[in-house]
């Protein structure tokens, strides 16, 4: 097993039994089996070593939501988005647990608010764009108060996966969940949210990925990738970015190819998200 990726399993275990705070690099080092000096080779520190964690769980997560909001029936929408978002928290249970409970945790500096809002922004971003696919206008007045219900859903029920020990049945919860959802889409007409605020809501994410950065990370996957039709896809789509000549329908071809590559989750929904700019096709 690679040091960093197990320094990164046995952390997010004693996370989830002890915390961010409590725990110590002596005490992962101490549980990983090897040196202080070594865990420093694979990260500058404590902080650096979460923010990694919760980039590598949020890019799954935010890719696969992503997806499906984007590619499920809409008469199933809703069940495959709760379903995915529940079967997450049970394959995941040990990050989001700490994830759920541990979201105070205090850096030097803001750089865990920062990611956290990040990522918390992506996922308005897709539930926003699943009720306009599901409702269209019709809960334009009231679609930031419903994007909340839903987060509210999603993290209470959450507790149920990680603070309970009985059994619970994801799809029945799912089928639950998505009946809720549609009764307050279909009849809630009083909006809390102020224009004010909802302008707030709607100000550009404050991390964005330009074209030459986007170029950097699909390098760096390409030279870990083995040779395999996701690493000649990703080439192809380097390509495209550089000078855009294929069309629409290949594109997303290839995207469709490299999107459950462990390596490529992340820039298949970057590159979802430049799907009709001039990015990634010709204008």
């Amino acid at each position: 097993m690679i040091k960093k990726q197990l320094i990164m399993e046995k952390a997010i275990e004693l996370f989830a039994k002890q915390g961010f705070e409590a725990t110590t690099v002596q005490q992962i080092t101490d549980y990983c089996g090897i040196s202080k000096g070594a865990f420093y080779l694979s990260f500058k520190s404590k902080d650096e070593l979460i923010l990694a964690l919760i980039d590598h769980f949020m890019v799954q997560s935010t890719s696969d939501i992503d997806y499906i909001v984007r590619n499920s029936n809409k008469d199933v929408l809703l069940y495959d988005f709760y379903f995915k978002i529940y079967q997450t928290y049970q394959k995941h249970s040990d990050f989001a647990k700490i994830f759920v409970k541990d979201q105070t945790y205090s850096f030097n500096n803001e750089e865990f608010f920062r990611k956290i809002n990040y990522y918390d922004r992506l996922i308005d971003n897709s539930i926003l764009l699943m009720l306009e696919r599901l409702y269209g206008e019709s809960i334009d007045a009231v679609k930031y108060d419903l994007i909340c219900c839903i987060k509210g859903f999603m993290k209470t029920y959450a507790h149920l996966f990680l603070f309970y020990s009985f059994p619970v049945d994801v799809e029945l919860l799912a089928k639950s969940l998505a009946e809720k959802t549609n009764l307050l889409a279909n009849h809630t007409t009083i909006s809390f949210l102020s224009q004010e605020k909802i302008e707030i809501l709607k100000q550009p994410l404050t991390e964005t990925i330009t074209k030459e950065g986007l170029l950097e990370i699909i390098d760096q996957k390409i030279a870990e990738m083995e040779e395999s039709v996701e690493k000649e896809s990703l080439v192809l789509l380097r390509g495209q970015i550089i000078e855009p000549t294929m069309n629409r329908a290949i594109v997303i071809g290839l995207l469709e190819n490299i999107r459950n590559h462990p390596h490529c989750k992340w820039i298949a929904y970057l590159l979802r998200e430049s799907i009709g700019t001039k990015l990634l096709l010709p204008s």
